[in-house]
Protein backbone atom coordinates (compact mmCIF):
# COMPACT_ATOMS: atom_id res chain seq x y z
CA UNK A 1 0.00 0.00 0.00
CA UNK A 2 1.26 3.44 -0.90
CA UNK A 3 1.89 5.94 1.84
CA UNK A 4 3.16 9.51 1.64
CA UNK A 5 4.63 10.90 4.85
CA UNK A 6 5.06 14.66 5.07
CA UNK A 7 7.15 16.57 7.56
CA UNK A 8 8.60 20.01 8.15
CA UNK A 9 5.51 22.16 8.58
CA UNK A 10 5.11 24.56 11.46
CA UNK A 11 5.00 28.16 12.56
CA UNK A 12 7.38 30.77 11.20
CA UNK A 13 7.61 34.55 11.08
CA UNK A 14 7.31 36.41 7.81
CA UNK A 15 10.63 36.36 6.00
CA UNK A 16 11.61 33.07 7.56
CA UNK A 17 12.17 29.66 6.02
CA UNK A 18 10.82 26.13 6.25
CA UNK A 19 11.76 22.91 4.49
CA UNK A 20 9.04 20.38 3.75
CA UNK A 21 9.80 16.75 2.99
CA UNK A 22 7.65 13.94 1.64
CA UNK A 23 8.70 10.30 1.54
CA UNK A 24 6.79 7.86 -0.62
CA UNK A 25 6.69 4.19 0.30
CA UNK A 26 4.81 1.11 -0.82
CA UNK A 27 4.09 -0.38 -4.20
CA UNK A 28 4.24 2.12 -7.02
CA UNK A 29 4.87 0.96 -10.56
CA UNK A 30 6.69 4.15 -11.40
CA UNK A 31 6.72 7.77 -10.36
CA UNK A 32 6.22 10.19 -13.20
CA UNK A 33 6.30 13.31 -11.08
CA UNK A 34 6.16 14.53 -7.51
CA UNK A 35 4.94 17.83 -6.25
CA UNK A 36 3.42 20.06 -3.64
CA UNK A 37 -0.01 21.62 -3.53
CA UNK A 38 -1.55 23.85 -0.91
CA UNK A 39 -4.99 24.82 0.28
CA UNK A 40 -5.84 27.87 2.34
CA UNK A 41 -9.13 28.17 4.23
CA UNK A 42 -12.00 28.92 1.86
CA UNK A 43 -9.87 28.45 -1.24
CA UNK A 44 -9.29 25.71 -3.80
CA UNK A 45 -6.23 23.52 -3.67
CA UNK A 46 -3.54 24.98 -5.92
CA UNK A 47 -0.30 23.77 -7.41
CA UNK A 48 2.84 25.06 -5.72
CA UNK A 49 5.65 23.18 -7.44
CA UNK A 50 6.30 19.95 -9.33
CA UNK A 51 9.34 18.00 -10.43
CA UNK A 52 9.43 15.32 -13.10
CA UNK A 53 11.50 12.16 -13.32
CA UNK A 54 14.01 14.00 -15.49
CA UNK A 55 14.31 16.83 -13.00
CA UNK A 56 12.28 19.46 -14.80
CA UNK A 57 10.53 21.81 -12.39
CA UNK A 58 7.45 23.98 -12.50
CA UNK A 59 6.38 26.63 -10.00
CA UNK A 60 3.35 28.72 -9.29
CA UNK A 61 4.02 32.33 -10.19
CA UNK A 62 3.43 33.39 -6.60
CA UNK A 63 6.35 31.32 -5.28
CA UNK A 64 8.91 31.67 -8.07
CA UNK A 65 12.24 32.85 -6.73
CA UNK A 66 11.30 31.94 -3.16
CA UNK A 67 10.56 28.18 -3.20
CA UNK A 68 12.72 25.36 -4.55
CA UNK A 69 11.56 21.80 -5.16
CA UNK A 70 14.05 18.93 -5.25
CA UNK A 71 14.32 15.14 -5.04
CA UNK A 72 16.67 12.74 -3.32
CA UNK A 73 18.79 10.47 -5.48
CA UNK A 74 16.41 7.61 -4.73
CA UNK A 75 13.69 9.71 -6.35
CA UNK A 76 11.12 8.63 -3.80
CA UNK A 77 11.47 11.66 -1.55
CA UNK A 78 10.63 15.22 -2.52
CA UNK A 79 11.52 18.41 -0.69
CA UNK A 80 10.25 21.95 -0.80
CA UNK A 81 12.59 24.64 0.48
CA UNK A 82 10.51 27.71 1.28
CA UNK A 83 12.33 30.99 1.80
CA UNK A 84 11.12 34.55 2.30
CA UNK A 85 7.80 33.26 3.54
CA UNK A 86 4.79 35.55 3.48
CA UNK A 87 1.54 35.42 5.46
CA UNK A 88 -0.28 34.55 2.23
CA UNK A 89 1.74 31.32 2.10
CA UNK A 90 -0.24 30.09 5.10
CA UNK A 91 -2.03 26.90 4.10
CA UNK A 92 -2.09 23.15 4.43
CA UNK A 93 0.56 21.76 2.11
CA UNK A 94 -0.04 18.40 0.44
CA UNK A 95 2.48 16.09 -1.17
CA UNK A 96 1.41 14.58 -4.48
CA UNK A 97 2.80 11.65 -6.47
CA UNK A 98 1.83 11.12 -10.06
CA UNK A 99 1.97 7.48 -11.13
CA UNK A 100 0.51 5.59 -14.09
CA UNK A 101 -3.29 5.54 -13.91
CA UNK A 102 -3.60 7.34 -10.59
CA UNK A 103 -2.34 9.93 -8.15
CA UNK A 104 -1.47 9.65 -4.47
CA UNK A 105 -1.84 12.32 -1.80
CA UNK A 106 -0.34 12.87 1.61
CA UNK A 107 -2.37 13.87 4.66
CA UNK A 108 -1.09 17.42 4.57
CA UNK A 109 1.09 19.51 6.85
CA UNK A 110 0.17 22.93 8.22
CA UNK A 111 2.35 25.92 7.40
CA UNK A 112 1.53 29.12 9.25
CA UNK A 113 3.37 32.37 8.57
CA UNK A 114 2.86 35.19 11.04
CA UNK A 115 3.19 38.86 10.15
Amino acid sequence: QVQLVESGGGLVQAGGSLRLSCAASGRIWSINAMGWYRQAPGKQRELVATITRSGSTNYAESVKGRFTISRDNAQSTVHLQMNSLKPEDTAVYYCNVGAPYREYWGQGTQVTVSS
